[in-house]
């Protein structure tokens, strides 16, 4: 195919000079995939009157904030127990196709504002999200090939990022906990930051040897049978908030990084705080007869179970330690620790200038958890990124607990310069594949390539 040979010769040569057609949408087809869950999903392929090709896939999340954009599914359960994506798929061949063809797929902030007014709806509940979503990544993706660059260096374009490019800490969720796993443990997920690392490469070691430590431990302690992992590639062992952390000290030492590493918590509280109460329930996933009172916390209560662990720790980002509503306790916290520990809105922002504008107006967190399908298109996922920048917050790229293989985070984390990728642990091959796709990008920018390290909060790109 064209796009193979495109990819073999690639240059600062604008194709798109050359044969203008290579830029025109020709045709778009949606198709029902399924995820690393089981779960069905959408993928796009665009294809251009010039012989291109290109192929997206969306992910979809099991802990879902009630703001973000609107997944589209079936709802019919008598297949795939109602979580089928046909609808969207006939968005993408219907409305979509009939609506972009004809259109370049270098005019990406244009083609993302057409979907947005072709859906009509301010969360893309018409058409979906996973359908827009789809699209926008394929147009991002072929526009890239018919430059003749790499994605990253595409999207950074798009954003105004002229380099250098730097290579994100990967935060690697090693123990899972939540709706992620099927084990006790409150919190949804606890990181492995390797910010000592000199390289991305010497990052990814340091991750997955560490985590191999993990698991031995994982085993001595409470059995093989702990050591199964969850959606991400994290274990599951049967073990409470704090002891988690510990796990993860334990295994840092006997890999021997625990000089280069610091610890993040992704929190999730919003799965387990009790509706227009000032109650989370630490016991949410304990059998219904083991849910006992003195699990439940208030915010205020929960906040100094944060210093604590902050204390004993190095515990150095925070993820959705309250419920996406709980504005007050945020800014609270915020002001409390925010100066040392990154304190990240995940389902509190869900990648919305609006909510993002709030947060920052509010001091509520201080950093964005970046996930593209929280927002559904890549134009307005730049746009947050850039106000964050613009804030002085850092931002985390994230992937969703139902992946694909597609690698397309991985691309935007360079281009965006985040500084920071949650990709799952070093385990499961759509995890490993946007961590591997890091280590081509890492290889192509050759001496160019800077490891965000201890700059992790703010790399070198802040947006003017």
């Amino acid at each position: 195919m064209a796009v193979n040979l495109l990819s073999h010769l690639r240059s600062a040569l604008d194709l798109s000079s050359l044969e203008p057609s290579l830029s025109t949408i020709s045709r778009l087809n949606g198709r029902e995939i399924l995820d690393s869950r089981g779960h069905p999903t959408l993928e796009v392929e665009l294809y251009t009157e010039g012989g291109l090709q290109a192929r997206a896939a969306v992910p979809s999340g099991a802990s879902t904030g009630v703001h973000e954009a609107h997944e589209r599914r079936d709802g019919q359960s008598d297949r795939f127990g109602g979580k089928g994506v046909k609808g969207a798929v006939g968005a993408v061949d219907g409305e979509l196709n009939s609506a972009l063809k004809g259109l370049s797929v270098l005019e990406q902030q244009a083609i993302d504002e057409c979907m947005k007014a072709l859906d009509g709806t301010p969360n893309k509940e018409r058409l979906g999200a996973n359908a827009i979503l789809g699209v926008s990544i394929a147009v991002a993706k072929a526009a890239a090939d018919v430059k003749g660059v790499p994605l990253y260096r595409h999207i950074a374009e798009l954003a105004g990022h002229s380099g250098p490019f730097v290579l994100p800490v990967p935060c690697f969720n090693v123990i899972n906990g939540g709706s992620h796993a099927g084990n006790r443990l409150p919190f949804q997920e606890y990181f492995i930051i390797p910010v000592g690392a000199a390289t991305f490469s010497e990052a990814l070691r340091i991750g997955s040897e560490s985590y191999h430590a993990l698991k031995a431990i994982i085993a001595e302690r409470y059995g093989g049978d702990a050591t199964a992992v969850g959606d991400e590639g994290g274990f599951a062992p049967p073990c409470d908030a704090s002891t988690g952390v510990e796990l993860i000290m334990d295994a840092l030492r006997r890999a021997g990084h625990e000089g280069k590493c610091k610890v993040g918590i992704d929190v999730a509280a919003s799965e387990f705080k009790l509706t227009d109460e000032d109650v989370y329930d630490l016991g949410a996933w304990h059998p219904e007869g083991k849910r006992t009172p003195e699990l439940k916390r208030s915010s205020a209560e929960l906040a100094r179970m944060f210093a604590e662990l902050c204390d004993e720790f190095p515990i150095v980002t925070i993820e959705d330690p309250f419920d996406q509503d709980d504005w007050a306790a945020w800014s609270k916290l915020t002001a409390k620790l925010g100066a040392d520990v990154q304190m990240v809105g995940d389902d509190l922002t869900v990648t919305n200038v609006k909510r993002v504008r709030r947060a920052i107006e509010e001091g509520a967190c201080n950093a964005l958890l970046l996930k593209v399908n929280q927002i559904g298109t890549v134009s307005e996922a730049i746009a947050a990124v850039q106000m964050c920048k613009r804030a002085g917050w850092g931002v985390m790229c994230s992937h969703r607990s139902g992946e694909t293989e597609d690698t397309s985070i991985a691309d935007l984390a360079v281009g965006l310069c985040t500084g920071q990728i949650k990709a799952g642990a070093p385990c499961r091959s759509e995890r490993n594949a946007k961590y591997n796709q890091l280590l081509r990008i890492e290889e192509d920018l050759g001496a160019d390539a800077i490891y965000a390290g201890a700059s992790w909060r703010r790399p070198i790109w802040m947006a003017a």
